[in-house]
């Protein structure tokens, strides 16, 4: 029979541990577990600090003082180097004007979900020439709250957090998203947002529209990864992590044949023609060719729908599909399957032949 660990208790799912600090004093702490075997292990390791006298006591009271801005301050520089380091610099921005030098250890699960209902509900502060901007989306929430609960997690792992305010901040939840938006553009639209683009903005447009790439992996594209020899692109940069090769073909060669070469230090295809400049923000320009070309609510992203529709409605499989997206698994790929109705229909038209035969057999056999 297994030797009972004393020290170690109960409290409702969780175990906790009790032990006596070089204080004289009896302490409890959360284990933050539902197994027995973590809360012994927490034990013996705050026993055998004790014993060596590196005080956990001290760490668990500087634990206890931390506030969301130094928190903020050592996640901030973890992040530094990072692909997504801009993206949660700003996240962070937005975290420490609603929680700013509040104690971690002070803070409640009503307050966090308080932030996380603003976000979802109130309009926010826009840019130069808008007073306002709606309040964001689900899938813009959630990213804001895993980035706080990553942060969470470091902080856990580097002493500077209890695992009881881990235990408690973190049961805010992720709400489900909504994935189903599909915007596509028909091949007249298409052709009308290319005709009021900016002309530096439509080698862009149709690159999206010939390619399927995110803004991100376009603007990342370098002039060592383009092999017009033998008709490729070869991506890096990707949201997977995975490269890719896209196929090039000839609207998208004549594009990538006009454009200047070596005048941007890092050898990037997309930059700005006059200067050389990378480009850091289409929003403004890609607003005024949608204006322009009459078409609402339709995002660059929605280049990328483009691209994946036209090739379904045509009669592309899926998983070819899947493979130029670059999309982990082809359920996100299914989204489009019901774009591609005649192909379906003769896809299952097969079981037709079959229970024909079937028929027939069964026929024969009878006489």
């Amino acid at each position: 029979m297994a030797r009972r660990t004393r020290g170690i208790y109960k409290r409702g799912k969780i175990w906790w541990l009790t032990y006596q600090g070089p204080d004289g004093k009896q302490h409890f702490e959360s284990s933050g577990s539902q197994l027995r075997a973590d809360a012994e292990f927490l034990l013996n390791k705050r026993r055998l600090a004790i014993a060596e006298g590196t005080q956990p006591l001290d760490r668990l009271r500087k634990a206890k003082q931390t506030t969301f801005a130094a928190l903020a301050d050592e996640y901030e520089r973890f992040i530094a180097g990072q692909k997504s380091a801009a993206v949660k610099r700003l996240f962070l921005r937005e975290m420490r004007a609603e929680f700013g030098t509040v104690r971690l250890s002070a803070l409640n699960l009503a307050a966090v979900e308080g932030w996380k209902a603003k976000l979802l509900s109130e309009p926010r502060q826009g840019r130069k020439n808008q007073t306002t901007r709606g309040p964001l989306a689900v899938a813009s929430v959630n990213r804001h709250l895993a980035c706080f609960k990553h942060m969470l997690r470091k902080g856990l792992d580097w002493e500077l957090i209890t695992r009881e305010t881990f235990d408690r901040l973190c049961r805010v939840k992720l709400d489900r998203e909504d994935n189903a938006r599909l915007r596509f553009l028909s091949p007249e639209e298409s052709a009308r947002l290319i005709d009021c683009a900016a002309p530096h903005l439509r080698p862009l447009l149709i690159a999206a529209l010939n390619t399927g790439c995110r803004k991100g992996e376009l603007l990342g594209l370098t002039w060592d990864r383009v092999d017009l020899r033998h008709g490729f692109i070869r991506l890096t940069q990707t949201k997977s992590g995975k490269p890719r090769e896209i196929p090039i073909n000839a609207t998208f060669r004549e594009v990538l044949e006009r454009l200047p070469r070596n005048i941007n230090p890092a050898g990037l295809v997309f930059v700005n023609p006059d200067t050389g400049a990378k480009y850091h923000d289409l929003k403004r320009s890609f607003a005024t060719a949608c204006r322009r070309a009459g078409i609402h609510d339709f995002t660059f992203h929605d280049l990328r729908h483009c691209f994946a529709s036209q090739l379904v409605m045509s009669g592309v499989d899926l998983t070819s599909v899947s493979r130029l997206l670059g999309h982990a698994s082809l359920t996100m790929t299914l989204r489009y399957a019901h774009l591609a109705p005649d192909h379906l229909q003769s896809a299952v038209a097969v079981l037709d032949r079959l229970s024909g035969s079937r028929q027939a057999a069964g026929q024969k056999a009878a006489r």
